[in-house]
């Protein structure tokens, strides 16, 4: 079984090796190798990573490696058969449009282009041997074979693989009608065909394996591109701190010196609007507008200095929906604007967070504020929403209030947490710095977006996992100790 022998066939009433008059000698000690695949399919010449991307199969020196081997397939007998000539500039031409036929139609390329491989080696194997099945050309169905390894996976390989065979025993038809099939031929034509089964899986296992790393690759390129995003993201942040610092420490020295003389004013103001009680009107009126105003600018000046002290949270476990409804009904007894209507939306069961009730507390008074401000001109109505949810691998609650008022202009919602950014008519626009450093305190995060419908959608975020890593123990005594009275009742 270690031969190969040029005929396989036994003829009818012939010779066992007689064809058409001549003697063909029987080849001895030709072992039966894979080599051909490799001399043959251009892909397997040199041990190169399985292409799994069809975009990246560009003309290159593999190209002209097979090639080569394409024309030494053409000089090679039986050398003036024009057919065999054609059909191996098909199959040329068929290699070289393979990788647009299937960059162009990713599925049904592919089925073409090994179809399209299977009729050529088809053809080319009939047209050289009066013989078809006998045709030292055989191993031209490795084409088909290590393009559909190259690009299916493993049963859809086998598949096609089973097709090539099936095209190449098809063969037999014509022959058996002149021919008997031997035992030691039936063996060495399922030799052949076993060959063509192991390449398959053998080139299958590089290809899928490349595609496994090319997948990995992209992968690490996705994680590498958010973290870069992300990267930036706190670059950003990290500066926009420095500034907030640096104005910060401004803004304390100026307020100070300010509350300084601001104090003597008011109190001057005081005691004259006591002295003019009896006089005439005009001048209680100027001594009333003073006073008005000296408050207006101490208001101011402690709105600066509440911006630029140093925040130290002090972070407890605390209910945030009371907090919620706490500076909800305070806007609400204060508003004397157009009626609003206040939507909650809680999810049951929420879990305690760490945060600091006092400045939180400020924070959603002017968040809540600013909602119902908004809205002052035309009413409309305030939806609040609390539920859990997971940041970056944290979880935690997120908050939203969506008002119905006219939203934020897309150039300022990046810019509307800075000092100084501000809608309104009046104001500074210290509110919302103040409450961005306050949700920062609390490793939270906070942005603002418009909703399809209108009105600015404000989403913040406050995180359970430093509920371990920064309670006091006394907070967790506390909360012990409320629990196990609750239980005792």
């Amino acid at each position: 079984m270690s031969t190969e022998i040029e005929t396989i066939y036994q003829p009818h009433r012939k010779s066992l090796y007689e064809l058409d008059g001549r003697k063909v000698r029987e080849r001895q000690g030709t072992p039966l190798t894979t080599e051909p695949v490799v001399g043959l399919d251009g892909s397997c010449v040199v041990p190169a990573p399985a292409i799994s991307d069809p975009e990246s199969r560009r003309w290159n020196r593999l190209d002209v490696v097979w090639l080569l081997f394409l024309m030494g397939l053409a000089v090679l007998p039986p050398h003036w058969e024009i057919h065999k000539q054609l059909i191996l500039i098909a199959i040329g031409i068929v290699q070289l449009l393979e990788a647009k036929i299937v960059s162009r139609m990713p599925v049904r390329g592919v089925t073409y282009v090994i179809v399209l491989k299977i009729l050529l080696a088809t053809l080319l194997i009939d047209h050289t041997s009066e013989v078809a099945i006998n045709s030292s050309y055989w191993p031209i169905y490795f084409f088909p074979v290590v393009t559909a390894a190259l690009y299916c996976g493993p049963w859809i390989t086998l598949l096609w693989t089973l097709i090539s065979s099936g095209a190449y025993c098809s063969l037999l038809y014509p022959a058996l009608q002149d021919y008997d099939l031997t035992p030691e031929a039936a063996e060495y034509l399922g030799l052949r065909i076993m060959f063509l089964f192991l390449a398959a899986i053998v080139v299958n296992r590089f290809s899928e394996d490349g595609r496994h790393q090319t997948q990995l690759y992209r992968d690490l390129a996705g994680r590498l591109a958010e973290t870069n995003r992300q990267l930036e993201h706190a670059q950003a942040e990290a500066r926009r701190s420095e500034r907030l610092a640096a104005l910060g420490q401004l803004s304390a020295g100026l307020a100070h010196e300010i509350r300084n003389p601001l104090g003597v004013i008011k109190g001057s103001a005081e005691m004259l609007s006591q002295k003019l009680e009896a006089s005439a009107e005009l001048p209680r009126e100027l001594a009333g507008y003073i006073l008005t105003e000296t408050n207006r600018l101490s208001a101011l000046v402690t709105e600066f200095l509440d911006f630029a002290r140093p925040l130290h949270a002090q972070l407890a476990p605390g209910n945030l929906t009371a907090l919620l409804d706490r500076a909800l009904g305070i806007v609400q007894s204060r508003w004397k604007g157009k009626p609003v209507r206040v939507e909650r939306q809680y999810a049951a069961e929420l879990p305690l967070v760490p945060l600091d009730e006092s400045l939180c507390e400020q924070a959603f008074l002017n968040l809540v504020q600013n909602a119902y401000e908004a809205m002052e001109d035309n009413g409309g109505t305030l939806r609040v929403d609390v539920h859990p949810a997971e940041q970056d691998g944290r979880d935690g609650l997120r908050v939203l209030l969506a008002d119905t008022g006219p939203g934020v202009a897309k150039e300022l919602q990046e810019e509307i947490f800075n000092p100084f950014v501000t809608t309104k008519k009046t104001g500074v626009g210290l509110g919302l710095s103040i409450v961005s450093k306050v949700i920062d305190g609390h490793h939270g995060s906070i942005r603002v977006e418009n909703s399809p419908k209108g009105g600015a959608v404000f989403t913040l975020f406050f995180p359970l996992e430093e509920i371990e890593e920064e309670l006091s123990s006394e907070a967790i005594n506390t909360k012990w100790k409320r629990h196990n009275r609750e239980s005792e009742q």
